[in-house]
């Protein structure tokens, strides 16, 4: 039986670990719906070779974990978790390569950008990075390509691992390559790198999704423009802030949307559920959006059981009074 507290121990004696080791961490505020208890141990590692370390580690052990990346998408068990958890938060940083076909293995982008007069570039982050980070590096440097992204909450990783999209655009329409780790059951996980392939990617869909990977890092193709040029890129992204908050995605505590929207049905899910009369309704202290059907609310210290409730309940009025079945966006984790 594996022992995290030793599994932890080991990890400072070694000296091969960077970053923080944390014991009955509280996961609610590491999340963007403020839900969820704690972790009996929570690695921060501080680079890839330490999150290799500790993969390594628990996986000789047999112990089971959980990789947390921006916490956007997850309704986390108020009875937190009985793993350790492991958090990309510190895998973090953003450059600027000189050309986005130096060092990429990406194939159909990469082949895009050659036949563009555009000038790309190559922008490579660490996957715990901010997707607002991101887009403030890009302001600061001129660089069009995330715009719609400005404002959106999580991790690039995570944005990566959902083909996150926003006002059209999806992060595989900026994609180039990817660095991760395979994250098999054998006791050493390998790196490896993965360059665009469109076949891959789909409607909240990527090479990532449901499969034993971590990203560990992320390389966008974005397009490099003049200096003067700047302001206009900074009011593009103000404007896509201010449409956000107009929309009321940050009056409370959420996951953004809680439900996939089905193309083979053609309407919004958040169209149907306010068709059907549910916004405002609420279980517990979770409640469906009084401006918005596809998004379920912290209103008031709700709980896991709270959002679970809620949403079998959307699931289940709308298969009985329009025949469809609401498809859920949002990860339930924990014991």
């Amino acid at each position: 039986m594996y022992n995290l507290r030793e599994i932890a121990e080991k990890c400072n004696t070694d000296k091969i670990f960077k970053g923080r080791i944390l014991f009955d961490e509280k996961i609610a505020p590491r999340t963007s719906f403020k839900i969820g208890g704690a972790a009996p141990v929570l690695f921060e590692p501080a680079d890839t070779a330490s999150l290799l370390y500790i993969l390594s580690l628990l996986k000789k052990n047999s112990a089971p974990y959980f990789v947390l990346g921006g916490g956007t998408n997850l309704v986390v068990s108020d009875n937190g978790f009985d793993t350790a958890v492991i958090a990309t938060c510190a895998l973090n940083g953003v450059k600027m390569e000189e050309s986005c076909f130096q060092n990429s293995s990406s194939t159909q982008n990469l082949q895009d950008a050659q036949r563009s007069k555009d000038d790309f570039v190559s922008v490579t982050a660490f996957a715990g990075t901010s997707v607002n980070r991101i887009v403030d590096f890009c302001t600061e440097n001129t660089l069009s390509g995330m715009e719609p992204f400005a404002g959106l909450p999580g991790s690039i990783g995570g944005a990566v691992y959902m083909n996150a999209a926003c006002f059209g655009l999806s992060i595989s329409d900026v994609f180039l390559s990817a660095e991760y780790i395979e994250d098999c059951s054998v006791a050493d996980p390998a790196a490896g790198e993965y360059g665009f392939d469109k076949s891959d990617w789909g409607y909240k869909r990527s090479p990532f999704t449901d499969v034993p990977r971590i990203i560990t890092s992320v390389s966008l193709r974005l397009t490099k423009k003049a200096q003067d040029e700047g302001k206009d890129i900074k009011e593009r992204c103000a404007a896509f802030v201010r449409e956000r908050v107009q929309k009321g995605h940050f009056k409370y505590p959420c996951a953004g949307s809680i439900f996939k929207n089905d193309r083979a049905v053609g309407i919004p899910s958040g169209k149907i559920i306010e068709e059907a009369g549910l916004k405002g309704f609420s279980i517990g202290g979770a409640q469906i959006a009084p401006w918005h059907g596809n998004i379920i609310i912290n209103k008031n210290k709700a709980t896991q059981a709270d959002v679970k409730a809620l949403v079998d309940y959307i699931k289940a009025k709308i298969f009985e009074e329009k025949g469809i079945k609401l498809e859920t966006e949002v990860i339930f984790c924990g014991k």
